[in-house]
């Protein structure tokens, strides 16, 4: 099938972020602060046979790269399994992962394995007393253990997430610290805006600290904007001359920020979300049972790519259906 993801503002989707499990072993603020409750008749997350199904489909389409997300995704028995199995088909060039690095220093060999192309890791700070108190565990040394173990293994393309937290991890301090660890280990590290999501506005008023002090900090520090490629992420990314690492920025309530989007949502359940604050999602799961129904899913995709918007209107205070972040895979 020749047609590819295009919608009616000429964008293209060559990248896919597929949760394959809403379940998450912390218990960060900003997230899911008490923790993840199993909903009452819960269908079950897509099974491997699904998710292959899934991904042939979107292979066919041009997609190109596989972010698997979660909750937690390596919280799944079969998680292995999913990512050989991504990794296995020829349309997919770039596969990676976002993790909390939960235990990364014991599943770091079976993790480059599976032959992932790039790894996410979720560190809100290198500070171990605040990382207890964001995430709910003391999980700080086995993290960055997981990190050298990687490194020392010749994998290359790691990148280090955190929320913009203010009062947090928002000052000179915090950053400076950032700024020392990706020189010391050639590591990208990208500071992510806290957004309101539609159970955390109280949470969102006490914590959201605008993306513009870290870019003043990097504009101070002799960090200078550059391009961003074809199936890169929405971050703008800074280097210095001074650093074997590089910074990014992903401000959600910036102008334009929706503009270059490239990317698509797919649930743990098998839905399609168009944004990640959409006030819709189409339900793919009964188009995924077996492989004969590969041209109606390729339509049913085709057909709702027309109803993405221009703008998520996050600064008007929508935060579509989406509860918390583990629900979509943030």
């Amino acid at each position: 099938m020749g047609e590819k993801l295009k919608d009616t503002f000429g964008r293209t989707f060559p990248y896919i972020r597929l949760s394959i499990t809403d379940v998450c072993n912390f218990k960060c603020g900003y997230c899911l602060p008490n923790g993840y409750f199993k909903p009452n008749n819960h269908p079950g997350f897509l099974n491997i046979n699904e998710i292959e199904n899934l991904v042939n489909a979107l292979s066919d389409l041009g997609v190109s790269k596989i972010r698997v997300t979660g909750g937690e995704p390596t919280v799944r028995k079969d998680f292995f399994d999913v990512m050989k199995l991504i990794k296995s088909k020829d349309g997919i060039k770039k596969l990676v992962v976002t993790t909390n690095g939960y235990k990364l220093d014991q599943l770091a060999g079976a993790l480059i394995d599976t032959g992932v192309d790039g790894i996410n890791i979720s560190i809100d700070t290198l500070d171990r007393e605040k990382f207890k108190e964001i995430t709910g565990h003391d999980r700080l040394p086995e993290i960055l253990k997981g990190i050298k173990i990687l490194q020392d293994k010749g994998f290359k393309n790691i990148k280090v997430n955190a929320v913009l937290l203010k009062d947090i991890n928002d000052t000179k301090d915090e950053f400076d610290s950032w700024a020392d660890f990706i020189n010391q280990n050639k590591i990208n590290f990208r500071y992510i805006e806290l957004m309101q999501t539609g159970d955390n506005l109280k949470y969102f008023k006490k914590y959201h600290q605008s993306a513009k002090v870290f870019k003043e900090y990097l504009e101070l520090n002799g960090w200078s904007n550059i391009d961003r490629v074809r199936d890169d992420g929405p971050a703008l990314n800074y280097i210095n001359q001074k650093s074997n690492g590089t910074f990014g920025v992903i401000a959600p309530y910036s102008k334009d920020f929706c503009k270059t989007c490239n990317r698509l949502r797919i649930t743990a359940k098998g839905e399609l979300r168009l944004c990640l604050f959409g006030n819709t999602g189409t339900d793919l799961r009964k188009y995924l049972q077996n492989a004969s129904q590969k041209e109606e899913l390729l339509n049913l995709i085709l057909t709702q790519l027309r109803f993405k918007k221009e703008s998520h209107y996050l600064e008007l205070g929508n935060t579509g259906i989406t509860p918390h972040l583990a629900s979509i895979g943030g």
